[in-house]
């Protein structure tokens, strides 16, 4: 279809071509161009939607009740929710995964070694923890321990950032050890 439309746009017509032929093609473009629009239009917002269904509301997508509408840290985080979720194969350094937990190195610390671990769940921070997180949190922590154990880590910190502090609106812990 792509390929018609653009031989529709760039064809080159005789020079004793009629007008009335030029302007009936020209309509015939235009048809093509819009149920094209259309149809690019409707698979944006299907694919959009499968992509975010499982994310927690964030304010770029509930603008009627949003107060930062474009924080970068919200958008951050639904791309981080939807990487996640939906294409975990395609993270880099992962170096542990299970179902509900993926934890990533961070390349070259100063500090020693640096494990980002991360819920498959959207959980924005913290303080938004429900009961429904319970299985997703267990299994992190699970996985910290299997981190610790394996990489046989000693003197380590596990640490999350509130809002105010996160690059990633998107709960995530970091486990460094020197």
């Amino acid at each position: 279809m792509v390929n018609s439309l653009l031989v529709c746009m760039y064809r080159k017509r005789p020079a004793g071509c009629a007008s009335e032929q030029r302007r009936e093609d020209r309509r015939g473009c235009a048809v093509q161009l819009a149920v094209m629009g259309v149809l690019c239009l409707a698979i944006g917002l299907v694919s959009g939607g499968v992509f975010v269904s499982q994310s927690q509301p964030r304010s770029v997508l509930a603008i009627h009740h949003c107060e930062q509408c474009l924080d970068v840290t919200e958008l951050a985080g639904l791309l981080a929710s939807v990487g996640i979720q939906r294409f975990p194969g395609l993270l880099p350094s992962v170096v542990f995964e299970t179902d509900r937990t993926i934890a990533m190195q961070v390349p070259s610390t100063k500090q020693g070694v640096h494990y980002v671990i991360i819920p498959k769940k959207d959980i924005k921070n913290i303080g938004e923890i429900s009961a429904e997180d319970a299985p997703y949190l267990i299994d992190t922590f699970a996985v910290v321990q299997h981190l610790i154990k394996d990489k046989a880590l000693s003197s380590y910190r596990v640490i999350t950032n509130g809002p105010g502090f996160q690059d990633v609106t998107y709960l995530h812990f970091h486990l460094v050890a020197k």
